[in-house]
């Protein structure tokens, strides 16, 4: 089965990606290697996958309508992963327009090539941050998420209502996931993990928002990419319970989900840095600051329904994944700890 990874340079799709490979599926890995970070980080990605018989890699544009059309008609996927998008959401308080081109027009060019050449089941990212204002934990995928706090949560909650109106309209299977702060080995620079870690290591502070009392549930991303595969092998039917006249935001009378993927297990922003010092061996400076424009102080998944439809739960402790991520960091970048 040959299956589309868009974002497969990216720090979830290269995992995500790696995974469908040890499945046995064939991968075409699409990415345009954007400078939002470092490059030469995305081609190291790249290159522990392009040695593999069944991968290739496309280079290429999501907001490039005649080259996507040019892709779907020619391969043929039988299922589409979508990860590629413009992340960050503080970024997106500087750079508005990147986010509308890449994830409302990139995603638009993926819904049309799935329609239009009979893709089997579209699986596409969202996040956590469509929650925005809401306060009732856990988050819970049945309750309305239509307040956000950044462009950013706004295009990916736009992502979801584009794929309700391709499940709805052409019977297109769409599952969203709204991923929880995903964090592991080949991390995104401008990511807290990252950030600390080098700057603990280089004894320069750590830029510590909300005070400190930050909420957050992070996710390893080997949980994450086990999820999307195993989500991506079961499409979604219609729910045959679903009512208009109270209508469920996570499923629909079409073939439409919206799970969580998160660890389930919130953890104080002091603790994780806490863990960072420990695997370093080293104490953190910090330097304490208010909380920041589109930030949400916490969250928290509830993944009761990833649980019960694909038998799936995230487990790896902040403990694990922290020190598994610095040994990568240290390994990469040359540094002793």
């Amino acid at each position: 089965m040959k299956i589309l990874v868009t974002g497969a340079a990216g720090f979830i799709g290269s995992h995500v990606a790696q995974r469908l490979l040890e499945r046995g599926y064939e991968v075409v890995g699409l990415d345009n290697l954007n400078d939002y970070y470092d490059v030469t980080l995305k081609q190291a990605r790249l290159a522990r996958l392009t040695p593999q018989a069944n991968f290739r890699f496309v280079k290429l544009d999501l907001a490039d309508v005649q080259g996507m059309a040019a892709l779907f008609a020619s391969e043929k996927f039988a299922r589409v992963v979508h990860l590629a998008a413009q992340a960050g959401v503080r970024y997106s308080l500087e750079d508005p327009h990147a986010y509308v081109r890449s994830n409302v027009t990139g995603t638009l060019t993926v819904l049309e090539g799935c329609r239009h050449n009979a893709v089997g089941h579209l699986v596409y990212a969202s996040t956590s941050s469509i929650y925005g204002a809401n306060t009732n934990m856990p988050f819970s995928v049945h309750n309305i998420a239509d307040h956000p706090l950044s462009l950013y949560a706004s295009t990916k909650r736009a992502n979801e209502l584009m794929a309700h109106n391709y499940s709805a309209l052409f019977g297109l299977p769409t599952t969203g996931l709204r991923f929880f702060t995903v964090y592991g080995p080949w991390g995104r620079p401008d990511m807290a993990l990252f950030l600390f870690t080098r700057n603990i290591l280089e004894g320069k502070p750590i830029d510590v928002f909300n005070h400190g009392h930050h909420r957050r549930d992070f996710t390893y991303v080997d949980d994450i990419a086990e999820g999307v595969v195993r989500v991506a092998e079961r499409p979604p039917p219609p729910d045959p319970k679903w009512n208009s006249d109270a209508p469920d935001p996570a499923s629909s009378f079409a073939p439409f989900r919206i799970y969580n993927i998160g660890n389930n297990r919130p953890v104080e922003l002091m603790r994780y840095i806490e863990v960072i010092e420990e695997c370093l061996g080293k104490k953190a400076q910090k330097n304490f600051l208010p909380l920041q424009p589109g930030d949400v102080p916490e969250t928290c998944a509830d993944i009761d329904d990833l649980v019960r439809d694909v038998g799936y739960r995230p487990a790896t402790p902040v403990e694990v994944g922290v020190k598994n991520f610095v040994d990568w960091f240290c390994g990469y970048y040359g540094y002793k700890h």
